[in-house]
């Protein structure tokens, strides 16, 4: 089992114990989401998986948060932030833009791409370097700016 699961799971017991219903339903939905995956898949998630789904989370619900801020729904999007706010809890320390933008030169000048063919493999090296760590959309930008640059 993935440290980041045990870690929900050892979570979600201690919230209970505290009768934090809403955190205990926000990561029991996360637990139903990896399980879901893995039973899909047939798998057992490592903590680059289990990073990836969270990953994934993270952006629904800032998309959500985004759309009822939007609309005035201050409700919803208390609500919204309170899950995030929960989930980023499991998430590592993420990279300062300083780092993101050191690591992407040099991951460019590593494979030596020169143009936007090569950015797929550029971002492929980077997804597994930043796991958790980065936002591919900003990891994406960072690395066509340096291609065309």
């Amino acid at each position: 089992m993935s440290a980041i699961k045990e870690n929900i799971t050892e979570t979600v017991k201690t919230a209970m114990k505290a009768r934090e219903l809403e955190k205990v339903k926000v990561l029991r939905n996360v637990q139903s989401v990896i399980k879901q995956i893995e039973i899909d898949r047939q798998t057992q998630l490592d903590d680059a998986g289990v990073l990836d789904i969270l990953q994934k989370q993270i952006k629904q619900r800032q998309e959500s948060l985004k759309v009822f801020t939007d609309n005035g729904r201050d409700d919803l999007a208390q609500k919204e932030q309170f899950e995030l706010d929960i989930i980023n809890e499991f998430m590592p320390q993420q990279m300062s833009d300083e780092e993101l933008a050191t690591l992407v030169n040099t991951e460019v000048a590593e494979q030596g791409a020169s143009s936007m063919k090569d950015m797929g493999s550029v971002m492929a090296a980077l997804k597994e370097k930043t796991a958790g760590r980065a936002d591919p959309a900003v990891i994406s930008q960072l690395v066509k700016k340096a291609l065309m640059g």
